[in-house]
């Protein structure tokens, strides 16, 4: 379980959402802003009461680390569990991969250094049978080492995965801004990406207001939406003096029609609908 950002009603939020926050592995800060991390002291000590003994990975920009020791040396507390911190440095930068996804940080244009981060699925490219029982393959775990990508030995002929699997597949992208003004980076980014979740602060009207404070407008973020051509836009950080956030979806949709705000406990299903695309090597 990922959590990005913890801003200061994290935990309750949590609890309404019937989530337990031992599940979560590991914590996205897009940039250390109060409204983005005065969550964390308080999850931080939840867990060690409840008897956490696995790590948590927390990722953030350079000043993560010193505002992580500053909340373990909060008061009287005994952490349990270690906090394993991972200062984001680069302009871009790989900075998790596993088997099936990876998450990769971008950094964006905000008044503090703030990074947006890329969820992208890694798709395994499809096993074709027919070929390999064409190659004398027989079913059974032979079969399972080449989808894995391993080399296998049949009658003293040596198989490639590749002579067996189909072409590169493209898997989900998701991608979470953080705050940020619009800018060129968001776009190579967010290229066909599935899902942006896109900071949406103030409407055109007070545009250099978003401009004085780092942040971008609706229209804003659903030019992004466009020139990326992405599937859905989700709108965030919505200023407190809308009282609805209908007049930024209105305004978003006037260039972008797939676009809602974000609400709370909102769940979106992301299902995977791009083709195979055959690329060469």
């Amino acid at each position: 379980m990922i959590l990005f950002d913890c801003g200061e009603a994290t935990q309750k939020q949590i609890m309404e959402a019937e989530i337990s926050p031992m599940k979560i592995d590991d914590i996205y800060i897009t940039h250390l802003h109060g409204d983005h991390i005065l969550g964390l002291p308080g999850i931080i000590q939840s867990l060690a009461f409840r008897g956490r003994t696995r790590p948590l990975n927390i990722y953030g920009p350079v000043g993560i680390e010193e505002t992580i020791n500053h909340i373990i040396n909060l008061g009287y507390s005994t952490i349990g569990y270690d906090i394993v911190v991972h200062s984001i440095e680069e302009d871009e930068e790989l900075i998790y991969e596993q088997s099936d996804f990876k998450i990769n940080a971008k950094l964006m244009n905000h008044t503090v250094p703030n990074y947006a981060y890329k969820i992208e699925e890694i798709r395994q490219p499809k096993f074709i049978k027919s070929k390999a029982l064409e190659l004398g393959v027989p079913e059974g775990p032979l079969f399972g080492n080449l989808q894995r990508g391993q080399e296998v030995e049949v009658n003293g002929k040596i198989i490639k995965p590749e002579q067996v699997l189909g072409p590169p597949r493209e898997g989900v992208k998701l991608i979470f801004s953080g705050d940020t003004q619009p800018n060129e980076h968001m776009i190579g980014f967010a290229k066909n990406c599935d899902v942006l979740i896109h900071e949406a602060t103030f409407s055109e009207e007070l545009r250099d207001k978003a401009i004085e404070n780092g942040h971008s407008t609706a229209k804003d973020a659903a030019k992004i939406a466009k020139e990326a051509c992405v599937e859905k836009l989700i709108l965030t950080h919505l200023s407190n003096r809308y009282t609805n956030s209908d007049v930024l979806v209105n305004e978003a949709k006037e260039l972008f029609e797939n676009t809602v705000y974000a609400k709370d406990f909102m769940q979106v299903i992301i299902e995977n609908k791009k083709p195979v695309k055959i690329t060469k090597n």
